[in-house]
Formats: structure tokens, sequence, C-alpha cells
């Protein structure tokens, strides 16, 4: 099965699956662009020095590199990649770390209240900042949202449980059906029914 599908229960659905938005890896990004340059402009230099200092210095770039590369890069790459923000019929699931797995689940319902807010930057990604309140003593935030608007949108209708709002993705929407009111006063026939 797939993340996170070996995590549902038989009559749970996702709803929402998403990492954080990828704006949290602009700047490891520049970081990996900046120490490439780097150790490249600096290689270029340690390769004119005299015989033995030069393949030390080309040694003790890389190595420098590299250690900048896996902690200014990658590390925040993995973390990326397995941090998940869930939603499901039945409740929110958020799970992150790699070594340190750390995880919450609340079910739709124990969620009081559901908001977001996103700055000029965020809304520029598109993006934002989930704050759901459960029956836990203070809010829960999720940072980093992409779409925030229209997950929070479907987070309320699962929370409601409304037939007339429940949207579900790819499932064919059922017209409302309607009951005809009983004719007013006067006898008279509904107007689609009356003689011409």
């Amino acid at each position: 099965m797939a993340y996170p599908d070996d995590l549902l229960s038989e009559q749970e659905h996702v709803v929402v699956h998403s990492h954080p938005h990828f704006k949290m890896l602009i700047f490891p990004t520049l970081a990996l662009l900046v120490t490439v340059g780097a150790g490249t402009w600096l290689a270029i230099l340690a390769k004119d020095a005299s015989a033995p200092w030069n393949s030390a210095g080309l040694i003790a770039i890389g190595v420098v590199a590299l250690v900048l590369v896996v902690w200014l890069f990658l590390a925040p790459l993995v973390r990326w990649r397995t941090t998940h923000f869930i939603v499901t019929t039945d409740r929110l699931i958020a799970r992150e770390g790699v070594l340190k797995r750390t995880g919450i689940d609340i079910p739709m319902g124990r969620i009081n209240s559901v908001q977001f807010e996103h700055g000029l930057l965020d809304r520029v990604f598109g993006c934002g900042t989930l704050i759901i309140e459960s029956a836990s003593d203070e809010p829960l935030r999720f940072e980093d949202i992409p779409h925030v608007e229209k997950v929070h949108t479907v987070i309320y209708r699962e929370v409601n449980d409304n037939p007339y709002d429940d949207y579900r993705p790819g499932a064919p929407q059922q017209p409302q059906q309607t009951t005809p009111l009983p004719p007013q006063g006067g006898g008279h026939p509904p107007r689609g029914e009356r003689r011409r």
C-alpha cells in the first residue's frame, strides 16, 4: 500500500494530500547554487597552487562543499519530502520528520473551527497558514499549506457534513430533489397544470 493508504480505516478516503509549499525550498536551492559556485571558484584557485597544496586544497574544498550541500540543501529537501498534510473523510493527519517522526491525528468531529491566514508573499506563492481549533488547549498551526483557501473550504465541508454542501472531487454532483408545494388557497391548480 502507498502512503497514506496504509493509515486509513475501511471506509476512510483521502480528500487532500500535500507536502508543504515548495517556497520552503527557495533558500536551500539558493544555498546549493552559492555553494557550488563558490566551490568551483575556490577549486580553480587551488589548482594553481604548488604541488602538495593543490591536492590538499581541492580535498578540503570538496569536503566543506559536501557538508554544506548536505546540511543546507539535502536535509531541508528530505524534511520537505517527508512532511505530509492529509485530510480524509474522518480526520486530519499531519506527519513530519525522518529520524524522529512526529504526527498528529485530529478527528473531524473534534474540530471546532478552521481558519487560514496568508500575507502578501504567501498570496504570491498561493499558500498560507492553516489554524485548527480542536478540543485541545491551543490552536494548531500548519504553515506553508498549498492552496490554503481550498483546503480550508474542504475541511469546513467535512466538519459540517452537510449533505447539500458536500464536495467530493471527481464524484458526480447529485441534483437536489425538490417537492412541489401544495396549491395555495382558492383551489387553483399549480401554474404549470392550468388548462389552456
